[in-house]
């Protein structure tokens, strides 16, 4: 069993005619982005903050072999499928 030690809050929300609801500012403060990922499990929503990222952060994130020919999708995709696998 996995303890979860982050205080629950709760807060009643009305939903508006077009599905709109205002999710409190105290909550929002720490969010680094206004994007959010709102999952669906049966009855229950999911809603998790979305990072922003720069991209320069990914350039050279990914390695593969010299032999690969980057002008051929499938050879490309071939390579990082089995660098995954690794």
């Amino acid at each position: 069993m996995v303890s979860d030690n982050r205080m629950e809050e709760s807060v009643v929300k009305k939903v508006d005619e077009q599905g709109r609801l205002s999710i409190p500012a105290a909550w929002r403060k720490d969010w680094k982005s206004d994007m959010v990922v709102l999952k669906k499990r049966g009855e229950t929503i999911e809603m998790i903050p979305l990072e922003s990222i720069s991209l320069t952060s990914l350039f050279d994130s990914i390695v593969v072999s010299d032999d690969v020919d980057f002008a051929d999708p499938h050879s490309l995709k071939k390579a990082l499928m089995e660098r995954k696998e690794a």
